[in-house]
């Protein structure tokens, strides 16, 4: 736990360095909030590249955690140090201010930043629970993907998993974007337990990319009010789901707040597709359940902060942009063309970091940042810098995840229009699931009094975000179609500064321009606050893996080598994903997702249980060491106990049972 922590601790220093070789006008807070991301994604990758080649040990942490620290040289700068002492000093300043003669602001940032990591911790806290009776989610939409992340992690810190092949699929090779649970895996073989190990990098992530967002916003918009606002509506996004608590209140006697105090189901998503409640909310939808999107949404929107710095810069000598005696000090939104050049570069590393972290956003990224290239065709030289860097990063991460993959590339790209609405009408369907979001969007970008109330040239930033929402409700990226939300978030988050900046605008009005605003806020977040008001309060607990399932897990790790293939039952929470060993099929649900067919090894897997003819010849086909049999795979298969009968019992905890059939 400790060594954990000190990687940690040292890959937000590393990464909050690197921000000043290209972030000029960043503060501290800032800085500890983008460096936290950077140095996390620093370390999986260096880790990971060092991992291939030595295998995940004491010796890989200790030159990976050599390497994250070489930022520290830019310390040997007199310039730097100098800068670093003045961001210091004015954080200390500011703190003191603060606590002693706190001004409206100063007050506003210390709840809402304290707030931000009170309710990451409960949200996270609930991520992975570790009760005497067994591993439990606190998350209904994390009930899904938490097994197949601790297979991730396990794999890569008990099993040696390199190089990666996929934990659920024995023998494919593994192309899901995994340095997020990678970094989790370092963090076990630094001795901290599975839940700790999830946790630490979920909070710390979490509560940056409330920081990174709120720079976003703050950079566009230059309003403090817009730019508190941004992360909000991000965090708490939703529809008009709300109106489905005044329908619970109807079915029953109880009032509102025992509603409150027993919430059933979700605000933003519901399983049942017919009913068209598909938009989910960030929190239970996104960030807790998709880890790796966790780390990729503030990777990208990094990206997006220094594009925009970039943009709206004017291009001046370097000697007039840092000021002279003789030369009066250029505009605020003058740079020289260095500075202009470094926030490129940097935004080409940042995204060039991001394939095996979210292979999504790196498309959302690059996709978009094209569309800017073409609309800013005159600064063409710091585009091509950009995007050569994202090139060399990217390239080799790109090449070495596809190359002899078993995915279908054709069950990825498909057309699809209006992704999940089913059977409604798809205006309705998104005004049902986004609220007032949309016609606020509409409304802000052609409100105009004296003057347009999104400037031209943030409107021309703006406008290629909106492909993130055109083109994924057209084309399907993915198996699943759902799983287009990892483009449409994008939109939600370019278009939540512009409607935070006309919901800021009605608050400077008059009252009732603020009466308007307030209703207009609680109708776009009440969803969404619903949903995590319910995770945050402790409501709902959810079985992953049982007490003796826990044990025999352990007892499976002391028994079999870390490379052992087991079988066991196509389903998601398998023990067997606790112990690191190889599986050799998990729940088909997730193999299709990830394009793989998996149709003949699960029928192979019904004629092993059931002890056909050929099962022998299939065990010695697919390399089986060990076969699982417990409740599990009774519930889902008939199982032939005289055939297993044959084999040596090695483990056994309850009604669970592992045979060992390799000779």
């Amino acid at each position: 736990m400790i060594i954990s922590l000190a990687l940690s601790l040292l890959a937000i220093a590393s990464g909050t360095l690197l921000t000043y070789t290209y972030d000029e006008d960043a503060l501290a807070a800032s800085r500890l909030c983008n460096g936290a991301c950077i140095g996390f994604a620093c370390m999986a990758l260096v880790g990971f590249v060092l991992a291939l080649a030595f295998g995940l040990n004491a010796a890989t942490l200790g030159i990976s955690a050599a390497l994250l620290a070489s930022p520290l040289l830019l310390l040997t700068n007199s310039l730097k140090r100098d800068q670093i002492n003045a961001d210091i000093d004015q954080a200390l300043k500011a703190i003191s201010r603060a606590s002693s003669k706190p001004d409206r602001w100063a007050f506003i940032y210390f709840l809402f930043y304290a707030g931000a990591a009170i309710v990451m911790w409960l949200v996270f806290d609930r991520a992975l629970l570790e009760k005497p009776q067994g591993l439990y989610t606190g998350v209904l939409n994390n009930y899904g993907d938490l097994p197949f992340h601790i297979s991730v992690i396990t794999r890569f810190a008990y099993g040696q998993n390199f190089p990666p092949e996929d934990p659920t699929f024995a023998g494919a090779r593994f192309t899901y974007p995994f340095l997020t649970d990678f970094v989790s895996a370092m963090f076990v073989r630094a001795g901290a337990s599975l839940r700790n190990s999830m946790f630490i990098e979920n909070w710390i992530v979490g509560v940056a990319l409330v920081g990174v967002l709120h720079r976003f916003g703050l950079q566009l918009l230059r309003n403090r009010t817009a730019a508190i606002l941004t992360p909000v509506l991000v965090i708490l996004n939703g529809g008009f789901g709300w109106w489905m608590l005044f329908s619970d209140v109807n079915k029953t006697d109880a009032g509102v707040f025992q509603i409150l105090r027993h919430i059933q189901h979700s605000y933003t998503i519901l399983p049942d597709v017919t009913q068209g409640w598909r938009w989910g909310n960030a929190v239970t939808s996104l960030f807790v359940p998709q880890r790796g999107f966790l780390l990729g949404i503030p990777l990208a929107v990094i990206v997006f902060t220094q594009w925009w710095a970039a943009m709206k810069m004017k291009s001046v000598p370097p000697a007039l942009a840092g000021g002279s005696k003789k030369r009066p000090n250029p505009p605020a939104n003058a740079g020289g063309t260095d500075l202009i050049s470094r926030r490129m570069l940097a935004a080409g590393f940042v995204a060039g970091l991001l394939p095996l972290i979210h292979a999504h956003s790196f498309i959302a990224v690059m996709g978009v940042g094209a569309l800017l290239a073409l609309i800013n065709v005159r600064r063409w030289r710091d585009w091509l810098g950009f995007f050569v860097v994202a090139s060399v990063i990217a390239g080799p991460q790109l090449l070495w995840s596809t190359h002899g993959s078993a995915v279908s590339t054709r069950a990825f790209i498909g057309w699809e229009f209006g992704w999940g609405h089913g059977d409604e009408n798809v205006v309705w369907f998104w005004i049902k699931n986004t609220g007032v979001f949309i016609p606020l969007l509409i409304l802000a970008l052609l409100w105009k009094t004296d003057k347009y109330l999104v400037s031209r040239k943030l409107l021309y930033f703006y406008l290629p975000f909106t492909l993130c929402f055109i083109v994924p409700n057209m084309i399907k990226f993915a198996p699943w179609i759902w799983d287009n939300v990892k483009i449409l978030f994008y939109w939600w988050i370019a278009s939540a500064p512009i409607v935070a900046l006309l919901l800021a605008r009605l608050w400077n009005g008059d009252l009732w321009h603020r009466v308007i605003a307030g209703c207009l806020f609680v109708v776009l977040t009440l969803a969404g606050a619903l949903d995590v008001y319910a995770l945050v309060t402790k409501q709902g607990e959810f079985e992953e893996f049982d007490r003796d399932g826990v044990v025999f897990a352990d007892m499976i790790k002391q028994q079999t080598p870390p490379k052992a293939t087991i079988l066991h039952a196509p389903i998601h929470n398998t023990p067997i994903f606790l112990t690191g060993r190889r599986s050799l099929m998990g729940y088909p649900g997730h193999i299709w997702t990830h394009g793989i067919d998996s149709g003949s090894r699960e029928a192979d897997i019904k004629k092993i249980y059931e002890g056909a003819a050929d099962a022998p010849g299939l065990l010695a086909k697919y390399g089986v060491d060990y076969v699982v049999v417990d409740p599990q795979e009774r519930s889902v298969m008939r199982v032939n106990d005289e055939f297993f009968g044959r084999y040596k019992e090695v483990v056994t905890v309850g009604e669970y049972h592992l045979y060992k059939v390799a000779p």
